[in-house]
C-alpha cells in the first residue's frame, strides 16, 4: 500500500519553496509568494506568477510573502500555500503523504508547532521537522554520522544558519535573521540615501543578483536601474556600479561574518581542527553572491567551499532524510492528533 503514497521533503523558505519527491528529486522551485483577492479571499496566483505581481497590484489584490525571517508570519496563508504545492505535486490520492519540512536552527517551540500544524492541515498524513544545517549537510553529501566536525553556512532569504555538525547532531549553532532579504533592503536604503531614488523589491533583488558583490572585483560591472526620483516624483534611470553594491551591503554582510566567527570561537578544539582541515561548506542563495567565499575565507583563515547546487542543497537533504524518517519521530505531528486536539 505504501508504494502508492508519495512522500515529500519541503524547503519552506522565506524567498522560495522547493519540493522534493522521493525517487524523483526536486520537482518544484517557486517563490514563496501568494496573490490574494481581498474582496473574495481567493488565491489568484501562487509562486512565480504571484512574484511578478509584487508592487504592481491594484487595491483589491494583495501579493504577499507569508514567511518572514524563516518562520510563518501569516499562518492561514502559509497553510493554503502548502496545500497548493502538496496537491500540485501529489495530485488527488487517498494516501496522504508523509512530509519533512526544514526549519531554521534557531526556531522556537511555538514556531515549530505552527509549521507542523500548517503542514498537517494542508494535507500531510504525518509531518516531521529537520533543521536547515543538518538538511544542507545531507544535501551536499556529507556523512553527518561520522565523529568529524563539519561547518555549514546556509544563507537563505530570511535567515542565515551557521552550525557545526558531528555524530549526526548540531554541536553549536547560530541562526541570524539577516540574509538575502536584508541585503535587498540595504540596497533599497542605499539608493534612497545616495541617489534620492526609490526602487521596488524586485529591482533591489535584480541588482543583488546581477552586480551584487561583497568582495572587491578586479573590474567594476554596471547596471541601469529604473525607479522614482524622490525629489521630482518622476521616473528616472541611473547607472549603478558593483562597487556601490559592495558599500550598500556592507552592514548585513558584516553581521553574517561576525556570526561565523562567533560560532568558530565557541567550537570545541577537536572539531575546530577538523573544520580547519575540511573547510566551511556554504549553501543557500547567498552563497552565490560574488566574493562571499573569498570574504569569509579572508576573515576566518579557513577554506570555504560552495555547494555544487547551493539553492537546492537544503531541499535535497530534506528529501534524502525521508530514508531516516523513523529517527525524526520526536518532532512530528499527524492528522489524527490534530483532529483529536480539535475535539
Amino acid at each position: 500500500m505504501a508504494a502508492f503514497r508519495t512522500d515529500l521533503g519541503i524547503d519552506l523558505g522565506t524567498a522560495s519553496i522547493l519540493v522534493y519527491v522521493k525517487g524523483r528529486g526536486i520537482v518544484s522551485n517557486e517563490p514563496s509568494v501568494v496573490a490574494i483577492d481581498q474582496n473574495s479571499n481567493q488565491f489568484l496566483a501562487v509562486g512565480e506568477e504571484a512574484r511578478r505581481m509584487l508592487g504592481r497590484t491594484p487595491g483589491n489584490i494583495r501579493a504577499i510573502r507569508p514567511m518572514k525571517d524563516g518562520v510563518i508570519s501569516d499562518y492561514h496563508i502559509t497553510e493554503r500555500m502548502l496545500k497548493y504545492f502538496i496537491t500540485k505535486t501529489v495530485g488527488r490520492t487517498i494516501f496522504k503523504p508523509k512530509v519533512i519540512i526544514c526549519v531554521p536552527s534557531g526556531i522556537t517551540e511555538v514556531e515549530k508547532r505552527a509549521v507542523l500544524e500548517a503542514s498537517t492541515h494542508a494535507g500531510a498524513n504525518k509531518t516531521f521537522l529537520i533543521e536547515e544545517p543538518i538538511a544542507a549537510a545531507i544535501g551536499v553529501g556529507i556523512d553527518i554520522t561520522e565523529p568529524n566536525g563539519n561547518m555549514i553556512l546556509d544563507i537563505g532569504g530570511g535567515t542565515t544558519d551557521v552550525a557545526v555538525i558531528s555524530l549526526g547532531g548540531i554541536v553549536i549553532s547560530r541562526s541570524l535573521k539577516m540574509a538575502g532579504d536584508e541585503c535587498d533592503n540595504a540596497i533599497t536604503r542605499y539608493l534612497r540615501q545616495e541617489h534620492n531614488m526609490m526602487i521596488g523589491e524586485r529591482t533591489a533583488e535584480s541588482l543583488k543578483m546581477n552586480i551584487g558583490t561583497v568582495y572587491p572585483r578586479e573590474k567594476d560591472v554596471f547596471m541601469d536601474v529604473r525607479g522614482r526620483d524622490l525629489l521630482s516624483g518622476l521616473p528616472k534611470t541611473i547607472k549603478i556600479s558593483s562597487s556601490e553594491m559592495l558599500e550598500a551591503m556592507e552592514e548585513p554582510i558584516s553581521h553574517i561574518i561576525t556570526t561565523v566567527r562567533t560560532v568558530l570561537e565557541r567550537t570545541p578544539p577537536e572539531l575546530a581542527a577538523d573544520i580547519g582541515d575540511r573547510g566551511i561548506m556554504m549553501t543557500g542563495g547567498g552563497a552565490l553572491l560574488y566574493g562571499m567565499d573569498k570574504l569569509i575565507s579572508e576573515k576566518t583563515g579557513i577554506d570555504v567551499h560552495i555547494a555544487e547546487d547551493p539553492i537546492g542543497a537544503v531541499a535535497t537533504g530534506t528529501g534524502k532524510a525521508l530514508d531516516w524518517i523513523h529517527l525524526l519521530d520526536s518532532e512530528s505531528i499527524n492528522s489524527d492528533s490534530i483532529n483529536m486536539n480539535k475535539g
